[in-house]
């Protein structure tokens, strides 16, 4: 099996999904490859507490790179629609700096909190080896790095914004998919071709402010493996807290139910129940948790923890 590196260059870097962005590397499955990544914003630097503009990457394009900045993306050769790609995370190493937003501009949360007319940023200084994180105020929390954006282009032709999440993932923002973890994507583009960006250092269930610690990461360390199962209807990831499927929708309740169904999915291959066996077991053992409430597209993930059913 191979190990590859890819940088933040111009090459590699895009801020949109399309089943025709070019491949800018083909692997085998079982490969490995290792990203450094800007933050979702293209920074090139820390940000500063007194707003003032950092430094970021260009050329960018004024349409083609409106998105976050992702690297990729990676064709896995023998990829075909209908397969499932296995993504396992190896590691997660964040920059030494980030920020988060808050307030600022109109959306649904800021509108309903009234954190409209003003906005704060604050700005992280990130130990990537002690997994700590101090802002300008003098709090300090822990870190639990993962990629907010992981994902593949549906099979719809054009240009498609990384902002909302879909079947083939993209901007999950799932806070348990750090290393040690494997997502599952369905496959809809041969070839797959995958990609990833917006490195988080921290982030809690929802997102509720919009960001979390936004921020480079200085290696991503991915295995890749393709799956001739059955087909996925979403996303699943095998985590440390449990099973997790995931759904989305523009109505939270619906990726709810999505997220429920598909979890009914997994209990019935993994413990050979019927359908209705599944939800009365899943009332008893499965969490519902909002991944995220604020990308238009809402995340909702169902977690089955190990060892629930015996």
């Amino acid at each position: 099996m191979a190990t590859y590196t890819i940088e933040r260059e111009r090459r590699t870097l895009h801020g949109h999904f399309s089943r025709d962005l070019p491949p800018v590397l083909a692997i085998d499955p079982g490969d490995t490859v290792v990203f450094r990544t800007l933050n979702a914003a293209w920074d090139l630097e820390a940000r500063s507490a007194d707003d003032v503009p950092p430094k970021r990457f260009e050329p960018r394009h004024a349409e083609l790179d409106k998105g976050h900045a992702l690297c990729g993306p990676i064709q896995i050769r023998g990829a075909e629609p209908g397969m499932v790609l296995g993504v396992h995370i190896d590691e997660v190493r964040p920059g030494p700096y980030g920020f988060t937003v808050a307030g600022g501009w109109s959306s649904e949360t800021n509108d309903r909190l009234g954190v409209v007319e003003e906005g704060i940023t604050l700005i992280w200084d990130l130990d990537p080896d002690a997994l700590v994180g101090r802002n300008q105020l003098g709090h300090t929390i822990s870190l639990h790095p993962f990629m907010g954006v992981m994902g593949m282009p549906p099979a719809e032709p054009g240009v498609h914004p990384t902002a909302p999440p879909r079947v083939t993932g993209g901007n999950i923002d799932c806070k348990e998919l750090v290393a040690g973890s494997t997502l599952y994507l369905p496959i809809e583009v041969p070839g797959g071709l995958f990609s990833v960006g917006d490195g988080h250092a921290a982030q809690g269930d929802g997102e509720v402010s919009t960001t979390a610690i936004e921020c480079p990461m200085e290696r991503v360390t991915l295995t890749f493996s393709l799956h001739d199962g059955p087909p996925l209807r979403t996303p699943r990831a095998n985590t440390a807290v449990g099973w997790i499927t995931l759904g989305f929708h523009e109505d939270l309740l619906e990726a709810n139910m999505l997220a429920l169904d598909a979890m009914l999915d997994l209990m019935m291959e993994q413990y050979k129940l019927s359908r209705l066996e599944a939800l009365g077991m899943a009332s008893l053992v499965v969490d519902m948790r909002a991944t995220q409430i604020v990308n238009g597209v809402r995340g909702v993930h169902a977690v089955l923890p190990h060892g629930a059913i015996k």
